[in-house]
């Protein structure tokens, strides 16, 4: 009887700090999007391995319904709160909202507005799309020879990252390297392969010319190369660039279409707001700015990442 008293007494011990298993709210902005359910795999997969929970919630692009979720997760005392949100341009607000109630905060993916005045217990897990859209850029104008007509399918432009990845483009064309490329259109794609390949449609139906489209994003990468093949336009040689290496557009490229991509590490970044936002908690050292690198994928590289996303 001592016996099983005292096994009782160690279970009891070893359950105890499971009943303090922290609760991380998380508000994403879209669940229907390709690269943001990796990214979400990512959070789910590392709060499990930390014992941690992850409450998961969908904003459905709406900035309305995200301020909402992030005020219910405040009243129901989260020990941390990570966003990815649906406009940078409202971080001002949420980071107010959630360090006045002294929850440890964590922006992932998408750069807040406040991004130069987070105070402390406030963290940003990203990739710095500097680089994204120069790696990109770069590689076209490598495979155009330093000269020739781009048009540009922009992602979302509330969203910072839309708006780095176009300026990038337009950076690169500014150099003396590539002053002989010519940025003949921009139009907002939205993220989307559908609104991508309306685009694109447009642009062949209207006699455009071009010699490579570059898109803010994959799934807008692969709605132009959808069009262009629809329009027959398509031909071994056709120029199209993406970013972040999805599933999706790797196999584009293994089948000879898309012809080149930046790997945007999407489980990284999940993983690396959920290690933010623990170390919050515990009251630890969270650089600002938690970098998760960009990497230039082509052709010829396309073996390495192969199922990282």
């Amino acid at each position: 009887m001592k016996k099983m008293l005292m096994a009782v007494a160690v279970a009891g011990t070893l359950a105890a700090p499971m009943a303090h298993a922290q609760k991380i709210g998380v508000t994403m902005a879209a669940f229907d999007d390709t690269f943001l359910t990796i990214l979400r795999n990512g959070i789910n997969d590392s709060a499990k391995k930390a014992g941690a929970s992850a409450q998961l919630e969908d904003a459905g692009n709406d900035v309305g319904k995200q301020l909402s979720q992030i005020q219910n997760m405040i009243a129901q005392k989260f020990d941390a709160i990570i966003v990815n949100p649906v406009d940078t341009d409202v971080t001002p607000k949420i980071t107010k909202m959630v360090t006045d109630a002294k929850i440890p905060l964590v922006y992932v993916n998408r750069k807040p507005a406040d991004f130069a005045k987070l105070p402390a217990g406030v963290a940003f897990v990203a990739s710095d799309e500097k680089v994204s859209g120069t790696l990109q850029t770069q590689h076209i104008c490598k495979l155009l020879n330093g000269k020739g007509t781009v048009l540009v399918l922009m992602g979302e432009l509330s969203n910072e990252a839309a708006r780095t990845r176009t300026q990038d483009i337009e950076d690169v064309v500014k150099t003396k390297e590539c002053s002989g490329l010519k940025i003949a259109d921009k139009r907002e794609g939205k993220w989307s392969r559908t609104a991508a390949q309306d685009i694109t449609t447009n642009w062949l139906s209207s006699g455009m010319k071009f010699d490579a489209i570059i898109a803010n994003n994959d799934e807008m990468a692969l709605g132009a190369i959808n069009a262009l093949k629809a329009s027959k336009k398509w031909t071994p040689q056709t120029i199209v660039g993406g970013i972040d290496a999805t599933p999706d557009a790797l196999a584009s490229m293994k089948a000879g279409e898309l012809k080149v991509t930046v790997f945007q590490n999407a489980a990284g970044q999940g993983a690396g707001s959920v290690d933010a936002a623990l170390k919050l908690i515990k009251k630890q050292p969270v650089d600002r700015f938690v970098n998760v690198p960009f990497e230039l994928v082509t052709p010829e590289n396309l073996s390495k990442y192969a199922g990282k996303n």
